[in-house]
């Protein structure tokens, strides 16, 4: 079978592939975008509720803050194509954003649909062919050179440049199935271990167990996780959360998810220590005293019925429970110091974590394709040229809010235009 011949070959529609496909072409390269599925973008269709959080507005200090996973590595790559030029970029798209809470961009529409065809139309005016339904047998390596790929039709694609933009192993019902982990190695790239990150929490508690709180729905609290030996906080992270059949899930608890995998990795599969404020805004003190005011002004009311109102129904009883009160216990028989622990337990309402949901069931892997051999400046692998790589099939990784897709984007499009760049150079 005759192979057919480009200058950058972009393996995966995903967001990482979509955007390197778009940078190469613009660079005046012959490129072809493989996919193996039968449509483009259908993790960016998903993503944010279904409604494409295309990235976040922070500053660039506090981007990298909020990329726990290798996060100094995208320095480069983010002077080169940052958040603020995502923004700008879509704009010309035609695709106007707004942003909401925490710096979040989101399409006007609310429709990741938007997001999905605006690329995917720029793909097809910028003369990119498309390749769907044409899974990767293997990406091809001659005398120390990338050569192009390998359809599982049998049928050769030649390339001096490949860019593998795959995704990792988390929503595999997207394509993401790590395929790009064994091309890599091909190449002697090192993948570090892969754990489920931005994931929901597995707890242990009794009230989890059964499942008195499932569903309950908590706002702007803080999570902190604990290191399990030592008693030190390993992280806190504030926002919305959800009390689910398992465990712990909603933005907050996705943002954990990292720490509770990497101290498992650190300490074993032993039970982590977290604690719910459910008041960050207030102090302990303040908590005490306002909530004590109001068992005064209902004496003779039953404290169960007191904290109607101030605390969410479904907790009152644990708490009380937890503080050794009686739900039907009035003002007359209540000792300060007892009240001062219920009030401590507001502050710091304990989960005992024992994990997470697996690998598949995160919304993003961690680990991948070691960024030691990866040129931060043009997402080329060091040990083989000709090859790159974009977004999650690399060792980075960020919490939710946006800062994921900036690394596919920012990444897509160095790793775009430096391959198109260097497959041009060959060209002469």
């Amino acid at each position: 079978m005759k192979a057919s011949h480009y200058d950058v070959i972009v393996i995966g529609g995903g967001p990482a592939g979509l955007m390197t496909s778009i940078a190469a072409s613009s660079q005046g390269a012959r490129v072809c975008l493989v996919e193996k599925g039968n449509k483009l973008g259908r993790k960016l269709i998903i993503s944010g509720g279904g409604r494409c959080n295309v990235t976040n507005a922070k500053e660039l200090d506090e981007l990298i803050k909020q990329m726990p996973g290798n996060g100094r590595f995208l320095f480069s790559a983010l002077s080169q194509f940052n958040n603020q030029d995502i923004i700008r970029y879509f704009e010309e798209l035609g695709v106007a954003l707004k942003e909401e809470d925490r710096g979040r961009m989101f399409p006007v529409t609310d429709k990741a649909v938007t997001v999905a065809n605006a690329l995917i139309e720029r793909i097809k005016n910028q003369g990119v062919e498309l390749r769907l339904n044409s899974p990767v047998e293997k990406v091809l390596y001659e005398n120390g050179h990338t050569d192009g790929v390998l359809l599982k039709s049998g049928e050769h694609l030649k390339a001096p440049c490949v860019v593998i933009a795959v995704g990792g192993c988390s929503v595999p019902q997207t394509g993401s199935t790590g395929d790009g982990y064994e091309w890599a190695r091909d190449a002697g790239h090192t993948i570090t271990d892969l754990y489920p990150t931005e994931v929901p929490l597995i707890a242990a508690d009794s009230f989890i167990r059964d499942k008195s709180l499932q569903g309950l729905s908590l706002r702007e609290v803080e999570l902190t996780l604990y290191d399990p030996k030592k008693k030190k906080k390993v992280s806190t992270q504030e926002g919305d959360m959800i009390f689910t059949h398992f465990g712990i899930s909603g933005p907050a608890a996705l943002r954990l998810g990292h720490y509770v995998s990497v101290t498992q990795k650190k300490h074993g599969q032993v039970p982590l220590p977290l604690t719910i404020d459910l008041m960050p805004h207030k102090h302990l003190d303040e908590v005490a005293e306002e909530s004590w005011r109001l068992l005064e002004e209902q004496p003779k009311k039953a404290v169960k019925n007191v904290c109607k109102g101030y605390l969410p129904d479904r907790l009152i009883p644990i708490l009380l429970s937890m503080a050794g009160i009686s739900e039907e216990t009035t003002l007359s028989h209540m000792r300060k110091q007892q009240w001062r622990e219920f009030a401590q337990l507001i502050k710091a309402f304990p989960l005992t974590i024992t994990g997470t949901l697996s690998l598949q069931e995160a919304f993003i892997t961690g680990g991948g394709v070691s960024v030691k051999e990866i040129d931060p400046r043009t997402m080329q692998s060091k040990l083989m040229p000709g090859l790159f790589f974009a977004g999650e099939v690399m060792d980075v990784h960020a919490h939710t809010g946006g800062y994921n897709i900036t690394i596919a984007f920012s990444s897509g499009y160095v790793a775009g235009t430096h391959s198109a760049q260097a497959a041009l150079e060959k060209r002469g």
